[in-house]
């Protein structure tokens, strides 16, 4: 792995102002923040457009649909480049005003052809005092300190196999206080291991979920409070799993769901977790794919664990978003910005309307007052946090039409700006076009 390329940057008084106003707790270190989506801050801007209140923008080198994480006053976000996707880049810049910090490149251990049916860069990042830990579809796994310095290197194609995925992988990684849990789920033998995050070494590697045919997920590992523990948790289209994180036994599988191909499991306390899935065919058994949104309860049973319904929604479906619940209701929407509220506790509906951002594919983040539904478009529509759909802004991030790309096969091969996350970092929104990283900020 070559060295990092270090930019340090000058603006040493503007950061310190800046880390002032920001708690040391302050960040957005994982993958949907590990399912806390509610950020308690009350200071982010709640509209902007290209000429208002954009802090800074920066183009990324290369291209990655995978969500910024911010440890302290840095954001990472990781890209691939090249028209074979040879490069794994990770670039890191400083929250207060865009400038690079430093820019890690790495060859890919498996390079394949850049295209818009292949995943590029999708799965997210951690990051921890000790630095990042970034995996890309290719196999590979790096770990930097806050320098940019290599801590250690992973090839998993090297020590487990070809990974042959339908679009390449998106599953984002895991972490706990020691572990980073590593969910690669191929065409045949699918597999979930847990790494050392100070080491890289192999803590288990457990068999992933299977069924009759290769399950087809994109859907990210997820870490769900079970009484006094907690497990591991898989989602995959027709399968559910949970795993002991510290051994990797599996604990206990449901079946009884279709269409759970993206949306990642959202923890909601004892033993319970939202579930998400879109429209579409129903599986083998009948299962319907628009009865498969949800709440699952996992409980002690005489023989281990047990896992079921709570409640399934009636007309409510998603998209490549979770659902998320606030205030003791959950929210699901799905590809054309119609957006379900359901009660939390019975499934039964509260409001139905549509967002004015259409094909959402980030899972919606809340503040105290309002909940942000970031669309693929550049659109983000706010709404407040009521028992009824209002809607306080529609906020454009670029202008439709005025979209440079990057020259060469790799621009050629980005297909389109898409909006892929937002992350919340004390008073600023950190949101992630493919190519371009910005900064909402109110002056």
């Amino acid at each position: 792995m070559p060295a990092p390329i270090l930019i340090r940057s000058t603006s040493f008084l503007l950061l310190a102002l800046f880390s002032a106003t920001l708690s040391a707790d302050e960040r957005w270190s994982s993958f949907q923040n590990g399912g806390q989506l509610e950020w308690t801050g009350n200071s982010l801007p709640t509209e902007w457009s290209p000429e208002k209140n954009i802090a800074w923008q920066i183009p990324l080198a290369g291209y990655g649909q995978s969500t910024p994480v911010i440890q302290g006053d840095a954001v990472y976000v990781t890209s691939v480049n090249g028209p074979n996707k040879e490069t794994n880049l990770v670039q890191a810049f400083q929250l207060s005003d865009g400038k690079l910090l430093w820019k890690f490149e790495g060859q890919n251990s498996t390079p394949e052809k850049n295209t818009t049916y292949v995943s590029r860069a999708a799965p997210t990042p951690i990051a921890d005092q000790a630095g990042l830990i970034a995996f890309f579809e290719g196999g590979d796994l790096v770990a930097l300190d806050p320098n940019g310095k290599t801590r250690w290197t992973r090839d998993l194609v090297k020590d487990y196999g070809p990974i042959t995925a339908r679009h390449g992988l998106s599953s984002s990684l895991e972490q706990n206080g020691e572990h980073v849990f590593v969910w690669v789920q191929r065409m045949e033998e699918p597999y979930v291991v847990a790494l050392s995050k100070a080491t890289g070494e192999t803590v288990w590697k457990s068999a992933g979920p299977t069924a009759e045919k290769p399950i087809t997920a994109w859907a990210s590992p997820r870490l769900v409070p079970v009484g006094d523990t907690e497990h591991l948790v898989l989602s995959g289209a027709g399968k559910i799993c949970g795993y002991d994180p510290a051994s990797g036994e599996q604990l206990w599988s449901f079946d009884r769901i279709a269409g759970n191909t993206t949306p990642t499991p959202i923890p909601l306390g004892n033993g319970c977790f939202l579930i998400g899935a879109s429209g579409g065919r129903s599986s083998t058994d009948g299962t319907n794919p628009a009865a498969s949104n949800g709440v699952i309860q996992v409980q002690a049973a005489a023989d281990g664990w047990t896992a079921d319904w709570k409640w399934q929604a009636k007309k409510a479906t998603s998209s490549f978003g979770s659902p998320v619940a606030f205030d003791g209701q959950a929210y699901f929407v799905n590809r054309v910005g119609a957006l379900f509220c359901l009660d939390l506790e019975t499934g039964e509906e509260v409001f139905t309307g549509r967002v004015p951002s259409k094909s959402v594919w980030a899972t919606p983040v809340a503040t105290p007052g309002h909940i942000f539904f970031f669309g693929k478009d550049g659109t983000t529509a706010v709404i407040e946090r009521e028992k009824s759909l209002q809607v306080v802004a529609k906020n454009s991030l670029w202008e439709a039409g005025n979209i440079s790309r990057p020259e060469g096969e790799a621009g050629q091969a980005m297909g389109g700006p898409v909006l892929y996350a937002g992350s919340p970092a004390g008073s600023t929104w950190i949101l992630r076009r493919g190519d371009v990283l910005y900064a909402i900020r109110k002056p």
